[in-house]
């Protein structure tokens, strides 16, 4: 099974980063849509950015888009870089109780971060391996990081489930003929997954 990380084990709590942009002055979301453009958040994606980079770079897409003081951009450019996450307790239980054989990797568009993310959430041995592309230099829905979890994995691609919250990744896992699950709530994967669980 591979297994994307943010919005299906993972999620991030906004509220706090909301209030400041409220209290700014300026419309709820645009501090994430301006840090999620690809030309400011891919090389924190690839490894090529440190988090203090990327913040410093949505620092000034937030001055040069809302014009606001440097000083109030970069409190909402740290914001969101420290906005607190949980990890889903259904989801984490459903994985960690996968039959044995059937080995989990995580595929994630993540920072140099994941490491020390995943131990804060108590997370570190839930998968057999991460394919992180902060570490591989590649980010989904490049087939590069799916040829390498695949390897990872150990099995054909076609004997791979591949579960991801986002369409166009998933529609890139079943290019290469996986089967894919376009995941939206803990039912989606337990749907899949319900009958491996219950017999593995």
């Amino acid at each position: 099974m591979l297994c994307d990380l943010d919005n299906v084990i993972r999620f991030y709590d906004m509220t706090p980063l909301s209030a400041r942009e409220r209290a700014a002055g300026v419309p709820e979301g645009i501090t994430a849509e301006l840090a999620y453009a690809p030309a400011v958040d891919l090389p924190l994606l690839l490894g090529r950015a440190t988090t203090q980079e990327w913040v410093a770079s949505v620092t000034s897409a937030l001055v040069a888009r809302v014009r606001l003081a440097p000083a109030r951009a970069r409190e909402l450019a740290q914001a969101l870089a420290d906005a607190p996450f949980r990890a889903d307790a259904a989801v984490v239980a459903l994985l960690r109780r996968l039959p044995e054989g059937m080995p989990l990797v995580l595929v994630t568009n993540a920072t140099l971060d994941l490491e020390r993310d995943l131990e804060a959430m108590g997370l570190a041995d839930l998968a057999d391996h991460v394919v992180s592309s902060a570490r591989e230099g590649v980010a989904k829905p490049d087939r590069a990081i799916y040829d390498i979890a695949v390897a990872r994995a150990g099995v054909a691609a076609d004997r791979c489930l591949f579960v991801d919250d986002r369409r166009e990744n998933v529609e890139a896992a079943t290019a290469l003929g996986m089967t894919g699950l376009h995941y939206r709530r803990p039912a989606d994967l337990h749907g899949v997954l319900g009958p491996l669980v219950a017999t593995g």
